[in-house]
């Protein structure tokens, strides 16, 4: 949340940050909290998460949350979320014509799964391959997939913004490459390749 501001964040908007910024995450992710884009709307804050299992870093993602306490005709809410998540795929995949429609769809049944009441989703789905040359090229080949998406929350209380946290998460793991966490089982802090208690 940007301190510089003169308003006073509502309540609401001041706890659900207060929740994005306390969570446990999955073991494999590591959050911080970032910068938040000042003008978009009265009220922001922005986490960055990096996946990685040992030396492996396997994506990135940006989780913005938006605050309007008057609403937004564009957002049709007064609060919105706007995602950002990278990650590497095996090159071959970037052929694949489905792979733009199932990574959307990893956003979408992942709010339904969590049945995070959500309006207005909207994005895109970007799969990119690049091959080195030259000086570089022992780096060979590389392919990435890339997903800009934003949402809007409905948020009447802070209990219901986990939701749509959980939801994020479970983008993130699965866009990286992550085996989803079965219900009732916790993470807990990984070794090497990660691990789950239940």
């Amino acid at each position: 949340m940007d301190a510089g501001r003169e308003q006073v964040a509502p309540k609401l908007f001041a706890e659900v940050v207060r929740i994005m910024l306390a969570r446990t995450w999955r073991p494999e992710f590591s959050v911080d909290e970032i910068p938040a884009p000042q003008k978009i709307a009265p009220f922001a804050a922005a986490i960055s998460a990096d996946v990685v299992i040992g030396e492996d870093d396997l994506g990135s993602g940006r989780l913005v949350l938006l605050h309007d306490p008057a609403g937004s005709a564009s957002w049709d809410g007064d609060f919105r979320c706007v995602s950002f998540v990278r990650a590497d795929i095996d090159p071959e995949m970037v052929t694949d014509p489905l792979l733009t429609e199932v990574g959307w769809s990893w956003l979408i049944e992942a709010l339904d799964r969590e049945h995070a009441d959500y309006r207005a989703p909207s994005g895109t789905v970007t799969a990119v391959s690049s091959q080195s040359f030259g000086g570089i090229a022992d780096d060979g080949a590389r392919a990435e997939v890339e997903l800009r998406a934003s949402w809007t929350p409905i948020i009447q209380t802070p209990a219901e913004a986990e939701a749509h946290l959980e939801a994020w998460a479970q983008l993130l793991g699965l866009a990286a490459g992550l085996p989803p966490l079965p219900d009732g089982v916790v993470p807990i802090a990984p070794r090497r390749t990660g691990g789950w208690s239940v």
